[in-house]
């Protein structure tokens, strides 16, 4: 997992060959102008998520983790995304189950650490890492999500 500012994403670039790309999707001038849902970049293997929505109480806000897919989390607008997160090896033993065409597994236990993710800011979360996004409640949500294929 990395917490840094988005104006430090160049520092990140060498860990993917795809994140050069989904960065400069991440600072085009209109990203926070798309409407939500799927945005292509490179296929499936990069590919952008908007969404939006109302900020959950952390207790609602279930650890998932992906095996397929690095997640890039940005916070567009006003709001700050809190982001739980606990290492995969730590929560495994809780799956709800796996689903393979989603690509997305969730955890009963609860999140060991809480980050705030305000705008400016990103988060990775590698296969590695559980994360339970949207924990903020009565706070309006609008956020990127940028999809990178791991191998």
């Amino acid at each position: 997992m990395i917490l840094d500012l988005l104006s430090n994403a160049g520092r990140s670039l060498s860990l993917h060959p795809l994140f050069a790309q989904a960065f400069a999707f991440a600072h085009r001038p209109d990203a926070a102008a798309l409407p939500d849902g799927r945005h292509p970049i490179a296929g499936d293997r990069l590919y952008a998520v908007v969404a939006r929505g109302p900020g959950r109480p952390r207790a609602e806000a279930l650890l998932e983790a992906h095996r397929r897919y690095i997640d890039i989390q940005i916070a567009l607008g006003s709001g700050t995304d809190t982001i739980g997160w606990a290492p995969l090896a730590a929560v495994a033993g809780s799956s709800t189950g796996f689903d393979e065409a989603k690509d997305v597994g969730f955890f009963s236990r609860p999140a060991e650490i809480w980050l705030p993710v305000p705008p400016g800011h990103f988060a990775i979360f590698f296969p590695e890492d559980a994360h339970a996004p949207m924990a903020n409640p009565g706070v309006a949500l609008h956020k990127l999500i940028l999809k990178i294929a791991v191998d």
